[in-house]
């Protein structure tokens, strides 16, 4: 899969981090595979939403849905744009290797990071099934 991202020029990597309590947003440079940038589920103002999913009944399995999926979307791709990086690619096969649940609530957050005006090279390969 190198050989598409390095045509499009790509020199970072977008990497999803799912469990069924968080997802978490980095993107690393490629030469030194260091963070540059990073968003969570896990960040104070999504807190109150968790704790909300946390205490409700019946007991949800999953913490997180599309709607925050999107949210994690914008940030990340907001804080890409600070830095001045406008191009990621993603590893299209970590992506499809996916369960099929979580690969339904990631067509928002691919959404929301090109909607703002980032590059996501490899996304157009993916199959959202939501």
């Amino acid at each position: 899969m190198a050989a598409p991202a390095a045509a499009h020029s790509a020199h970072h990597l977008l990497q999803l981090v799912l469990s069924c309590r968080k997802i978490t947003a980095q993107v690393k440079c490629a030469s030194t595979h260091s963070i540059i940038a990073m968003a969570s589920s896990a960040e104070e103002e999504f807190a109150r939403e968790y704790k909300a999913k946390l205490n409700r009944f019946p007991r949800s399995k999953t913490f997180w849905d599309s709607k925050t999926a999107s949210r994690i979307g914008d940030k990340i791709a907001i804080r890409l744009a600070e830095i001045g990086v406008s191009a990621v690619r993603i590893d299209v096969g970590e992506e499809m290797s996916r369960a099929v649940h979580y690969r339904k609530m990631l067509g928002p957050f691919f959404s929301s990071v090109k909607r703002t005006g980032i590059q996501v090279y490899g996304a157009e390969d993916l199959i959202f099934l939501g």
